[in-house]
């Protein structure tokens, strides 16, 4: 949606999601979308879901769609969309939500969740309803909605002359001033902020998040909530605590919102281990202490718009220096051995508190303890540059340098030595090539003595080296069948002229070898 169409109340809604408002009022009932799509839609950005809100109750809504499910307590009924358009009918090719080159519609429109409007009884535990009950208004729901921006809801109707189908006028109900926090870019809790708070203490660490997703800052009064209210995050679920973490660090500004949850005193209930590295110096290598230089990794593997894996090894790779920091008796610096151990056990029983899945975890714990791999490019070899890359796997080597580069550019002195890096990166490239040797060759010795009859013996390499040096000319010629052929032609040769050719295998082998180096020592500016 543009500035312009937001302005004239117009908005371009995906015809899955007109389907759903438009069968609810075509059977009665009131329709509204609500909540996260419409800050969305007024901060011209594109919804990363679609939510409803109606006066029908669930068993009334799964009526009149055809494909619905609805397994929760609180009422919300997910509609199956299939691309609908709001006659009903299924419309891929032309839908909104739909990708204009490959007509692969959104996955995020294929359900469209909708929910009752409802009032909620006491939270006595912190994090959920004692009772949800529907109500018939929909101010009722919106006055339990947690944030003003999260508490509007925008009626649509299909705009006149529109030839497309898509843009429609939005009617807003705006009950809690929310569009003007919008355009405030200010976070404000609906009502009182120790009453939302006390109902769910995660609103408290959701809030972190919208100010690190919207670049918005949170009032006066919710933040002054928020550090009185911190310790209710205990009654909250590590699985839900984690999502709003994952959240953050996946935004544009994660150390904006680590920094905003540890000033408001709720991260210390979510990762106290980062807090250990507030005040630890670290030696002249770096302009900041550990603290401040996690963060500052960690807002690098943002703006390189990292992995999820890399954001996370990023933030905890050196976790352990704290405990690990001694000072040495002969230069007096200060020295950090094997925190990159430490660090990967303190990782570990983070992310086995946090929940999170053990195949992501597995990856980030290698990415933590092998970060510090080598320093030095002048010393270290090829075969030390292999090891390292099996102790990472081939798959995840790249996202090692990523996480290596945010820890330099976390240094607050990235530019001490941009060289290393490019030096490592090419290094690694040279030892994951194919090799130009006869191990790329579709045949090997055994089956050439099993298609020419011939003994072990020098003759065999003579022949395969021969056969290298066809194919590096043509590499169309690597195939079994031309291989097997040739074998035999090579076999009748004298032993002088075989080793002849083989020679010529071999030196051509080594012209393809410096090719190829000096292909990627050039593409890396290092020599």
């Amino acid at each position: 949606m543009t500035k312009k169409e937001a302005e004239n109340n117009t908005f371009l809604i995906p015809p899955e999601v007109s389907y759903v408002t438009k069968t609810l009022e075509k059977g009665g009932f009131e329709a509204y979308l609500v909540g996260g799509c419409v800050r969305d839609l007024l901060l011209h950005k594109k919804p990363k879901d679609w939510d409803v809100t109606t006066n029908a109750v669930p068993e009334q809504i799964q009526v009149i769609f055809p494909e619905t499910f609805y397994e929760n307590t609180f009422g919300t009924v997910g509609v199956k969309t299939k691309a609908m358009n709001e006659n009903g009918e299924a419309d891929k090719k032309d839908a909104a939500g739909a990708d204009s080159k490959t007509g692969v519609v959104d996955p995020t429109l294929e359900i469209v969740e909708v929910t009752p409007y409802r009032t909620e009884a006491e939270y006595s535990d912190n994090r959920r309803p004692d009772a949800v009950t529907f109500a018939k208004n929909l101010s009722d729901d919106l006055r339990r909605r947690d944030f003003t921006i999260n508490a509007l809801a925008l009626k649509i109707e299909p705009l006149e002359g529109d030839s497309t189908g898509f843009v429609y006028k939005g009617h807003l109900t705006d009950l809690y001033k929310g569009q003007e926090d919008l355009e405030a870019k200010i976070i404000r809790t609906v009502g009182s902020a120790d009453e939302r708070f006390g109902e769910d203490a995660l609103r408290m660490l959701r809030a972190v998040r919208f100010a690190a997703e919207l670049n918005f800052e949170i009032n006066s009064d919710t933040k002054n909530a928020i550090s009185q209210n911190a310790a209710l995050l205990k009654n909250i679920s590590q699985e839900r605590i984690r999502d709003e973490f994952v959240k953050i660090i996946s935004s544009d500004k994660p150390m904006f919102g680590l920094q905003l949850a540890h000033d408001l005193g709720i991260l210390k209930y979510i990762l106290p281990e980062l807090e250990e590295g507030i005040g630890t110096e670290q030696n002249k290598a770096h302009a900041f202490d550990v603290w401040e230089h996690l963060l500052q990794s960690e807002q690098h593997s943002a703006d390189k718009k990292f992995s999820l894996r890399v954001r996370l090894a990023a933030l905890f790779h050196d976790t352990g220096k704290p405990k690990s920091r001694r000072k040495d008796p002969e230069t007096g610096q200060w020295t950090f051995y094997g925190h990159e151990v430490i660090s990967e056990r303190m990782a570990k029983k983070i992310l086995e508190r946090l929940k999170f899945p053990k195949k992501l975890s597995d990856e980030v714990l290698k990415l933590v303890r092998w970060h510090m791999f080598f320093s030095d490019t002048e010393q270290i070899s090829l075969s030390a540059v292999r090891r390292m890359v099996a102790n990472v796997g081939s798959d995840m080597v790249w996202d090692l340098m990523n996480v290596r580069e945010c820890d330099r550019i976390g240094t607050g002195r990235p530019k001490a030595n941009p060289y290393r890096l490019r030096k490592y990166k090419a290094m690694i490239e040279m030892v994951m090539r194919d090799p130009v040797s006869v191990g790329m060759l579709k045949i090997d010795g055994k089956r050439l003595m099993e298609i020419t009859e011939m003994k072990p013996g020098p003759r065999v390499g003579f022949i395969l080296h021969a056969l290298l040096e066809e194919v590096l000319e043509d590499p169309k010629l690597n195939t079994a069948e031309y291989l097997e052929r040739e074998a035999h032609t090579l076999a009748a040769l004298l032993d002088a002229e075989l080793k002849q050719r083989a020679e010529q295998a071999k030196t051509r082998k080594t012209q393809e070898e410096e090719k190829l180096l000096k292909e990627i020592t050039d593409k890396y500016h290092v020599e």
